[in-house]
């Protein structure tokens, strides 16, 4: 009789039937942490970016997401922890890493600098004020910014003349360019009138690039201020001008619950919670 002998499974972790999903190396880079996926690709196409040992130039190419495998100038890649951060704007500041033009930047305001590469979720341009959020998680910010997603964005603005009910109807109305696009607000409301001018408040939930400027513009009037006062459930508050502070677990959690709620996508699972 034959002995039968004991069978030996392969030493094989994966799934049979199934291979390994593969990411574009920008987009894994900016899952990591490292960096967002714009500035992720410039590194890439600057060739200062390594996967097992050989520089990768295109930021589409597809790898296994292995950090291990992956260096940025020669210093192996690692998950960063994620951070989250807001900022009262002040005027005069561009929404950029960087301005080849050499113009002042948001992230002279971060002083010490942040622990690890951050990018503005979303933009304010460079004569608007507020409430303007940073972070190094892009799945985060997708959720905030995503078109789909209609996180409600709350405004304060300063206008000459002095808005009548006429025009306001007509910002509520909505307006469209001359490329027909139509321009049109959540909610708009007078705050307060003065002789000459007055402050409305102005709730978006979408975001067209000067999409209050162009809209109020179209309707005869001058932007003097604007402020951002709110992204979903966090008010700017007594945050000073110029100043970052830290958001609480709390509110990154609450911000994203609201996108994911708008999206339909279900919760948000803070990565630092794994």
């Amino acid at each position: 009789m034959t002995e039968r002998r004991p069978l030996r499974r392969r030493a094989n972790k994966s799934v049979p039937g199934k291979r390994a999903v593969k990411k574009e190396l920008a987009r894994v880079l900016s899952k990591l942490g490292v960096a967002s996926r714009t500035v992720a690709a410039e590194w890439i196409k600057a060739g200062r970016v390594k996967v097992n040992g050989r520089v990768v130039w295109d930021p589409a190419t597809p790898i296994d997401g292995d950090p291990a495998a992956i260096e940025v100038d020669d210093r192996r890649v690692e998950a960063q922890q994620r951070v989250y951060y807001a900022l009262n704007k002040p005027r005069g500041l561009i929404t950029s890493a960087s301005d080849e033009h050499g113009r002042a930047t948001v992230f002279q305001c971060f002083d010490p600098p942040p622990p690890c590469p951050i990018f503005p979720v979303g933009r304010l341009d460079k004569a608007s004020e507020g409430l303007l959020l940073f972070t190094n998680d892009t799945t985060w910010a997708n959720v905030l910014t995503a078109p789909d997603c209609h996180v409600e964005k709350r405004y304060h603005v300063q206008v000459n003349p002095l808005p009548d009910a006429e025009a306001l109807g007509r910002l509520r109305a909505g307006v469209r360019d001359d490329n027909e696009i139509e321009l049109k607000a959540k909610r708009v409301e007078l705050l307060r009138a003065g002789e000459k001018n007055g402050w409305l408040e102005i709730t978006l939930t979408e975001g067209r690039n000067r999409h209050i400027r162009r809209m109020l513009d179209l309707c005869g009037f001058k932007v003097l201020r604007l402020i951002r006062v709110a992204i979903g459930p966090l008010e700017l508050g007594d945050l000073a001008k110029g100043k970052v502070r830290e958001l609480s677990r709390r509110e990154v959690s609450a911000l994203a619950t609201v996108g994911a709620n708008h999206c339909g996508s279900g919760s948000f699972r803070d990565s630092n919670q794994r």
